[in-house]
């Protein structure tokens, strides 16, 4: 699967479930991610190996941020099916965001360092747009944020350390440039 195809499709799929949740239609969000998760899985050399990847980013992000709104650290307007929970768009994102980790973010997992750095950084911008968008409220904004850094530091390379488990995709063989240049 093409690495560019694959972001492109995540980030559509993070507009459709933030913008969807923050206009009361969840579900619009999690309809393009089934079809997008059906599409990468119909990709996928390893399906077996892809879904428990999936399924298991998807647990985990559930438990993670229903610990979030159970701390009441973050409130969302629409989605949420138990209360106290995270709503069901938002572990959708997490199911869009398990089609990364073999495929464009495959690098991270042979860097797990720089994976929690991108985790510290990227996790709290990415709900700090979801909030300038309207599908989530943060409640104390240090506090929120700080424990986004910190869950998200460690759920990066958490969730890259499963990629290399459950990897329903080959990694492209690496030629040395020396041997490149010898083709010929």
């Amino acid at each position: 699967m093409n690495p560019i195809v694959n972001i492109v499709i995540y980030q559509l799929g993070w507009f459709a479930c933030i913008l969807g949740a923050a206009h009361g239609a969840p579900l619009a969000g999690v309809l393009f991610v089934a079809a997008a998760v059906a599409y990468h899985l119909f990709r996928a050399e390893d399906l077996q190996a892809e879904t428990w990847l999936i399924v298991i980013a998807a647990s985990t992000g559930a438990v993670w941020d229903s610990l979030l709104v159970a701390a009441g650290l973050l409130v969302y307007p629409s989605g949420t099916l138990i209360e106290g929970a995270a709503p069901y768009w938002i572990v959708a994102l997490w199911v869009i965001f398990a089609t990364t980790f073999n495929v464009s973010l495959r690098w991270f997992k042979q860097h797990l360092l720089l994976a929690a750095l991108l985790g510290a950084i990227g996790g709290p911008l990415a709900f700090l747009a979801g909030e300038r968008l309207g599908g989530v409220l943060f409640t104390d904004y240090p506090l929120a944020l700080g424990a986004l850094a910190l869950g998200w530091a460690l759920l990066m390379p958490a969730m890259m350390l499963l990629a290399r488990r459950y990897n329903g995709f080959q990694e492209a063989p690496r030629t040395s440039p020396a041997i490149a240049g010898c083709e010929g």
